[in-house]
């Protein structure tokens, strides 16, 4: 079916959108918000609307009406739920039809009685009881009641409990008492006091504290398993998983937070570039989110930048602050401000949101930046380099050295060269191993950048401004001494990387250096691991291919070096060479040699097996 036609911003923006859960809004030309929609994976759903013709015909006009598009991200599909209701609610969509019945998600009320009750309800009254929700998925919040039912018994019935009804003892024991679901609280047998305790735990675990409750549910499974009723533990481990899965408080909708504003700043050090989210939150629900840029002029602070910030919001969209979440203090004068720098709960949690939003506006504008100005995304990631590798200038040659051999045999290493953060792969160099007997990889990599700078030097060729060795601190401490024998100790700066390369190692520093794993330093190192691993593994895997023929030829009388480089160039391994007709060896090396060769390898050989390459 045909694609829509949109415009080429709209389509980048959609090629941008990352594979994270959010909510995403389409305007019309006039800027009027017409459709709010939430997405598991939102760069595959919003994809989706413009890919094909759609068989619903509202949809189809949708698309035609859509002329921009924004999106929020945020931790999950459920809080992308919560979210998308809210914003529904607030912008009210004429494209939008099935949340403007204005649909409510149920909570779980504890209530503020002499003998609290806990039920689920879709009504919030302020009348002094506490609200925790509120649940997307319904079937969890049951589970969650009845597991709560079974841990500590609480009463379901309606019948007022005072202390004058305890008094007067008009309470009568129900169904619930003798079933052991209830402690009996109508007639006093259990104290306000005993029944207060076992509440507080019960709103610790609507908070979130899950702990005691899957321990619990674990001991229960491995008792039950113990007495070999299987069917009954089978149940625990349901719930157990769903449990898992459980979260008692929306990160975007929370009853105890009213009307505020929200910043949070992406600040890394050595960038130029701050990115300042500004959420603001009505009635608990998120309801507009703008990513503004900045870019230092001297050297201003996280403090001074946010203050920029705010100034800007109030400006452009008549904001007056009250409340104002942050992550620590503006530089600036704000005395009729309130600010919170939360730690913890909710408002926390709206600020890591916000902050999810700052970073991902800063992933867009490197990908804008890396296909509109490739420059001045070059000039970002080698100063970013510079920074994270403590290098005294830009790192614009690296090379990257890794070792590779089986068991001791046919030992190589690999040289792959990066020029501006990109491959120059026409700079790769590959090497046999010399003076090295056995796997020795601490001698293999020093003998090679011995060989390899000493060459550079002699033929005046320039030198790279960060050698990168796989592995750790041996392997690093080889290199060190190699660039120490030849005389450049401190010219070029080197470091080298294990596990995984979540370990940067310098020289004469014991302690490894942690580069954030969404850093694009991170992201050039491994590219740049990877291919000296693929370049080595590739020339060990010719060798070996090389060593195999000749092996098998040399025992052949009648065939010389010439024969055998020339059945190499066509044929490549000893199995080929096999597969091969009689006119295929025939036209390589003529009539009688291709008999002899026939021949020779048609007799059994003891390293047939271990010399054949499998291509």
């Amino acid at each position: 079916m045909p694609k829509h036609q949109i415009s080429e911003e709209l389509r980048e923006k959609i090629s941008f959108l990352p594979d994270t859960p959010g909510v995403y809004m389409y305007l019309d030309a006039g800027g009027t918000v017409i459709y709010v929609g939430k997405a598991k994976n939102l760069k595959r759903r919003v994809s989706s609307y413009f890919n094909r013709t759609h068989d619903v015909l509202r949809t189809n006009l949708l698309v035609r009406a859509i002329a921009d598009m924004r999106y929020i991200v945020v931790p999950t599909e459920q809080d992308a739920l919560n979210l998308e209701n809210s914003m529904i609610k607030e912008y009210k969509p004429r494209y939008n039809v099935l949340l403007k019945d204005d649909k409510s998600y149920p909570w779980i009320v504890v209530t503020g009685e002499l003998y609290p009750r806990v039920f689920l309800t879709r009504q919030h009254i302020k009348d002094g009881s506490k609200y925790y929700g509120p649940y997307t998925n319904t079937a969890v919040a049951r589970t969650v009641l009845e597991l709560i039912s079974e841990l500590y018994p609480v009463r379901t019935c309606r019948v007022p409990i005072t202390p004058d009804t305890l008094r007067r003892g008009t309470g009568r024991l129900c169904l619930q008492y003798h079933m052991k679901r209830c402690r009996g609280c109508c007639t006093g047998l259990i104290s306000p006091e005993d029944y207060g305790r076992h509440i507080e735990q019960i709103k610790r675990i609507l908070r979130g504290e899950t702990g005691e409750l899957m321990e619990y549910l674990r001991d229960e499974m491995g008792r039950l398993a113990a007495d070999l009723r299987f069917e009954e533990a089978q149940v625990l481990k349901e719930r157990y998983r769903l449990l898992e899965g459980y979260r008692a408080r929306s990160v975007i909708v929370s009853q105890t937070i009213g009307d505020v504003d929200v910043f949070a700043v992406d600040d890394r050090e050595g960038e130029r570039d701050v990115y300042i989210n500004y959420m603001h939150v009505r009635r608990g629900a998120v309801v507009r989110s703008v990513t503004l840029r900045y870019k230092r002029s001297l050297d201003e602070s996280g403090a001074r930048m946010l203050a920029y910030a705010m100034a800007e919001i109030h400006e452009s969209l008549g904001v007056e602050y009250d409340e104002v979440v942050v992550p620590f203090a503006p530089d600036a004068e704000m005395p009729r401000v309130s600010f919170t720098i939360p730690r913890r709960g909710d408002k926390a949690k709206l600020l890591d949101v916000s902050l999810r939003n700052a970073r991902q506006s800063r992933i867009d504008d490197l990908k804008h930046m890396a296909r509109h100005d490739p420059a001045e995304r070059t000039e970002r990631l080698l100063e970013r380099m510079k920074a994270d590798f403590r290098l005294s200038e830009l790192p614009r040659h690296i090379e990257c050295f890794d070792n590779s051999n089986i068991q001791g045999t046919n030992p190589v290493a690999s040289c792959v060269v990066f020029r501006d953060g990109r491959p120059s792969k026409k700079d790769y160099r590959h090497f046999n191993i010399k003076t090295v007997e056995g796997p020795d990889d601490f001698a293999s990599m020093r003998e090679v950048l011995t060989r390899r700078y000493t060459r550079l030097m002699e033929e005046g060729e320039e030198l790279p401004q960060l050698i990168v060795v796989d592995g750790g601190k041996g392997q690093l401490s080889a290199a060190v001494e190699a660039l120490d024998a030849i005389g450049l100790r401190g010219t070029i700066a080197v470091v080298g990387i294990a596990k995984r390369l979540e370990e940067i190692y310098f020289p004469g520093d014991s302690v490894p250096l942690y580069i954030d794993k969404n850093s694009e330093s991170l992201r050039v190192v491994q590219h740049l691991r990877d291919e000296a691993h693929r370049f080595g593994i590739t020339h060990h895997r010719n060798r070996r291919s090389k060593a195999a023929v000749v092996s098998e030829l040399d025992s052949i009388k009648g065939v010389g070096e010439k024969t055998k480089t020339a059945l190499l160039q066509v044929f490549k391994s000893v199995k080929r060479l096999r597969e091969a007709s009689r006119e295929e060896i025939e036209a390589v090396v003529g009539r009688a040699k291709a008999k002899l060769i026939i021949d020779g390898l048609a007799k059994p050989s003891e390293n047939e097996d271990s010399n054949t390459t499998g291509e």
